[in-house]
């Protein structure tokens, strides 16, 4: 006997509405190494995500207007670009840190092409990238991300999403603590290097015969890069104490 397989119109457009909320976070959410094959990774990483959330797919009306269509998947797309912004702006508080370390080391006289971004970075920037994004793994930021994607579909279906003033507001905090994380981060190194700059001025003042320029490169480079192995403990503390920060934010942008 043979069986039919049949979905109904309000359960495909259901699948559509929650495929654009996934995928409008994936945008910005860090993977490494999955930047470069941005197609078919990412894609089908939203769709896997997307099946997996079956339960929660939204109950749509059967025929909905074309204009209330579109203005669903803006807003499903909205919700998903809002919760990738939070995240985004979490692990972009590194590459700041190391591009303020980078200028202040002397890496920043060399570049490399980053294979994420496809772009000339520094060293160091592409090294904050790659533990940036190692840590949002290993820290189970991925799974709790996971987890308010599955909460909103509960308590906000889809096309009665809407952005408050609150969450708008956490979401833009986070973006100014991405600055502000990165030069803390920064600023130890960036004061021992300046009070490695000052001794070897006095110094060229006390001698003006010594050649100073070609021992400042490898001196500063050698001092950054201990300070930066000391620095890099500190990492998964940073990445925690923002992450729950990010939770928030995300959590009150689904919150009714």
């Amino acid at each position: 006997m043979r069986g039919e397989l049949t979905l109904s119109i309000s359960t495909l457009l259901g699948f559509v509405l929650t495929l654009v909320r996934v995928s409008g976070v994936f945008v910005f959410v860090p993977l490494p190494g999955v930047n470069s094959f941005l197609s078919p990774a990412r894609i089908l990483l939203a769709l896997g995500i997307t099946m997996a959330l079956f339960p929660e797919w939204p109950q749509v009306a059967a025929n909905p207007s074309a204009g209330q269509f579109v203005l669903w998947i803006l807003v499903e797309a909205a919700l998903g670009v809002g919760i990738g912004l939070s995240v985004a702006f979490l692990t972009e508080a590194f590459s700041v840190g190391a591009q303020v370390m980078g200028l202040q080391m002397g890496y920043g006289f060399a570049t490399t092409l980053d294979p994420n971004t496809q772009v000339d970075s520094t060293v160091l920037i592409v090294f904050a990238q790659v533990a940036a994004g190692l840590l949002f793994f290993a820290s189970g930021l991925d799974r709790e991300i996971l987890r308010v994607f599955a909460r909103s579909l509960e308590t906000c279906p889809a096309g009665t999403f809407i952005v408050g003033r609150a969450a708008a507001g956490q979401i833009l905090a986070l973006g100014s603590n991405m600055f502000s994380t990165g030069l803390r981060l920064a600023l130890p190194i960036v004061a021992v290097l300046a009070m490695i700059d000052i001794s070897l001025a006095l110094l060229g003042r006390v001698n003006a015969q010594l050649h100073l320029i070609t021992v400042a490169f490898p001196v500063k480079m050698i001092v950054g890069l201990a300070l930066l192995g000391w620095l890099a403990l500190l990492f998964p503390v940073l990445l925690r104490a923002g992450a729950d920060a990010t939770l928030r934010a995300a959590q009150a942008l689904i919150a009714r």
